[in-house]
């Protein structure tokens, strides 16, 4: 079913048990925490594109991981339940512990990032997990509501690629979260970036901007420079849209390397091409939510 907006979207049918008093009873205490732990967060960013294999989660984690290394309390939660990448890319091995107070503990990657990630709640790492929409709408809302927070300045959201359940979830259990779209420059992604342009503006989600990433390669033998998916695309999309085009991130093989070894390139101490682009990228997204 298609929804023209997120009100009539809302507007649809439910299950039948809605109104069984323990079932209400439940939706009532899920509210609530849902409410107070989103109290406790400052700024919440969802993080989203219009195609797989652009990057989006390397962005993510990095971004997280650029603002705790900036001294900012940052927590990331992959959404992403069919391809969950962040476990890998932050080095999560382990399972997720239970508080006492029966709420998930995110994974401590440093002192100020804080992980949660559905492949942590997996005991194998390749098991494939078959979830229709109702299965996957409650693990975010249990994601938001269920996990110990804590006090956050930023909580990342990664989202699987398209514009469907996971995405609309967010923003229905998140609706102040405000958009960073992801693409690279060629054409076949930015035909699918205005779709997500599209969703953000039907649902209302306040979009901070484009980043363009995969931009270009510094061919490590010659030193020339190649545009790997074209040039300029991501720019020229964001202007056309009205959007803010928050920077251009170049293609950079320490970043394949990083995120098979599970720590980010924004976590190291050395300085490329690639942390300059992506320090502009953070700023500018600082400078929004001032």
């Amino acid at each position: 079913m298609i929804h023209d907006s997120v009100d009539n979207a809302k507007k649809g049918g439910g299950c039948p048990s809605q109104g069984h008093p323990d079932m209400a009873a439940r939706q009532k205490k899920e509210e609530q925490a849902i409410k107070t732990s989103l109290s406790k967060i400052k700024h919440k960013i969802l993080v989203l594109s219009g195609k797989g294999g652009v990057g989006k989660s390397s962005v993510s984690a990095n971004l997280a991981a650029s603002l705790s290394k900036k001294g900012y309390k940052t927590g990331l939660m992959d959404v992403d339940v069919h391809g969950p990448s962040i476990a890998g890319m932050l080095g999560l091995t382990e399972l997720l512990d239970i508080s006492k107070d029966q709420l998930l503990v995110p994974k401590q990657v440093n002192d100020n990032l804080k992980v949660v990630s559905v492949q942590a709640l997996m005991q194998d790492k390749d098991q494939a997990i078959i979830w229709r929409g109702p299965a996957k709408n409650g693990m975010i809302r249990q994601f938001v509501g269920s996990v110990d927070w804590g006090e956050l300045d930023f909580l990342i959201i990664d989202a699987p690629p398209g514009t469907g359940d996971e995405p609309l979830t967010v923003v229905q259990t998140i609706p102040e979260a405000l958009g960073v779209i992801v693409t690279t420059p060629q054409e076949v992604a930015l035909a699918d970036i205005r779709k997500s342009i599209s969703f953000c503006k039907t649902v209302r989600l306040k979009t901070l901007g484009i980043v363009e990433n995969m931009a270009g390669f510094k061919c490590p033998h010659c030193d020339e420079a190649i545009d790997l998916f074209s040039q300029g695309g991501g720019e020229r999309t964001a202007v056309s849209q009205g959007l803010d085009f928050l920077g251009s991130i170049p293609f950079d093989l320490r970043v394949v390397a990083s995120g098979d070894s599970g720590v980010p390139v924004m976590l190291s101490e050395t300085e490329s091409e690639f942390t300059k682009a992506f320090d502009g990228v953070v700023d500018k997204i600082l400078k929004h939510t001032a």
